[in-house]
């Protein structure tokens, strides 16, 4: 088994657990002082996780958080910054959103990651779920955020994505690219029919790439520069992968799925299905290979004294933020009416912990935690640590003990 670690990197002095600072710099978001301490703390994790031993670290792409919470706004920029910082430690955007992006330029800037930290990039790639920010990133391809609702927008938002990414691998694979996307209006190049006039016509013929230009001097493809470090593109991971539809893409692609999925007989039965489906695909994984699972860990030498530390920053800003997108549905128990939804009261972190999205306890209540999956899956690859409400919030140094203790005391055992 392999170990990440999960920043949703938060703005310090952001949130209910500081809400007089977060109300004084409002939004703090745009205050350079504050934003400068979160680049410290981000860099000093990254650092540290690199030192003790992670094997990978991820990050999320999100906009316009003026609040300071999930505050990475190009993670591909972000995870430069990191890159030059550590040595070994893979490097993860988890992911790029991309019915946000031209997927030429996105082909372009992951291939610079991946030639900067020479092949240490891992690149996720997502939907996009909140439409503050979504809509209007996503307006060209007329892509609206994912509700893996199966509406017309959703299916509009898994189509864009789909083709998007088609694209990345046609620039990452053809020395020259030459398509005409229907699903996006788009075309390489453009016109389609040609670019006439180029002035460096001479040039391009004799070091160019072949095909790029006809005898006429017409531009009829580009290549697209610098490829890869990796061959044929960094290995794909998809975050929250949750609907039976995206595990099913996933397998097709032979995108890695990162599940939220509490429950460990929940999390099986979806790498189950990414089994079945990579084998139709002539990939045959065993059950759990190929796949990763994020849960938040809070180590102590009490449960009790775990939940203190650990949990008592999470519940009210987990229910106010990501509440109303529906991740309290994460905390469902099987008593819970089956159609009523789990009210923010009852997402504190003794249920965090009952439902195992968080494994909150000593080293020896977290080995077992994560034996639990493995009984169920026994070749799961990946497991994840999601630091919501830690990093920006509890002290720098409670946080670099926390991953330490897991890095010391838990890893080891499953290596």
């Amino acid at each position: 088994m392999k170990f990440s670690i999960f920043l949703n990197p938060q703005i310090p002095g952001s949130g209910y657990a500081a809400e007089e600072n977060a109300r004084a710099k409002r939004p703090i978001g745009r205050d350079t002082e504050s934003y400068q301490r979160l680049l410290h703390e981000v860099r000093e994790i990254a650092v540290h996780a690199d030192q003790i031993g992670f094997d990978a670290l991820m990050m999320t792409e999100h906009h316009f958080h003026s609040e300071g919470m999930e505050f990475s706004v190009n993670p591909l920029m972000f995870l430069t910054d990191l890159a030059a910082r550590t040595e070994r430690i893979l490097l993860a955007p988890l992911g790029l959103v991309l019915p946000a992006w031209d997927p030429i330029r996105a082909a372009e800037d992951v291939a610079l990651l991946d030639q900067f930290s020479r092949g240490r990039l891992r690149l996720g790639v997502a939907r996009g779920y909140q439409n503050r920010w979504m809509n209007v990133l996503g307006q060209r391809w007329h892509a609206a955020a994912a509700r893996s609702d199966g509406s017309a927008s959703d299916t509009r938002n898994f189509d864009v994505f789909g083709e998007v990414l088609k694209i990345m691998k046609l620039a990452w694979t053809q020395e020259t690219l030459r398509y005409r996307s229907d699903v996006l209006d788009y075309q390489v190049p453009y016109p389609y029919e040609g670019i006439e006039g180029w002035p460096a016509q001479e040039w391009t013929r004799t070091f160019g790439a072949p095909d790029e230009m006809d005898e006429s001097g017409t531009i009829k493809a580009v290549s697209v520069c610098p490829r890869p470090y990796q061959n044929p593109h960094p290995e794909l991971w998809q975050p929250f992968t949750i609907s039976d539809r995206s595990v099913i893409r996933a397998a097709q692609e032979d995108i890695m799925p990162w599940m939220f999925t509490p429950n460990p007989d929940d999390h099986a039965q979806k790498a189950k299905l990414y089994q079945e489906e990579s084998a139709k695909q002539g990939r045959h994984y065993k059950l759990g290979e190929h796949t990763g699972i994020l849960k938040i860990v809070g180590i102590a030498d009490t449960t009790e004294e775990a939940i203190n530390t650990f949990g008592r920053s999470i519940p009210k800003d987990f229910a106010a933020f990501f509440g109303p997108f529906g991740y309290l549905e994460v905390l469902r128990k099987k008593e819970d009416e089956k159609h009523k939804p789990i009210s923010p009261e009852k997402g504190d972190a003794k249920r965090m912990n009952d439902v195992e999205m968080a494994l909150f306890g000593t080293p020896d209540d977290v080995k077992r935690g994560i034996q639990r999956m493995l009984d169920r899956m026994p070749d799961l690859e990946w497991f994840g640590l999601y630091m919501q409400g830690q990093q920006g919030v509890l002290p720098l140094d409670t946080v670099k003990r926390n991953l330490e203790l897991f890095a010391t005391k838990v890893a080891p055992e499953f290596r």
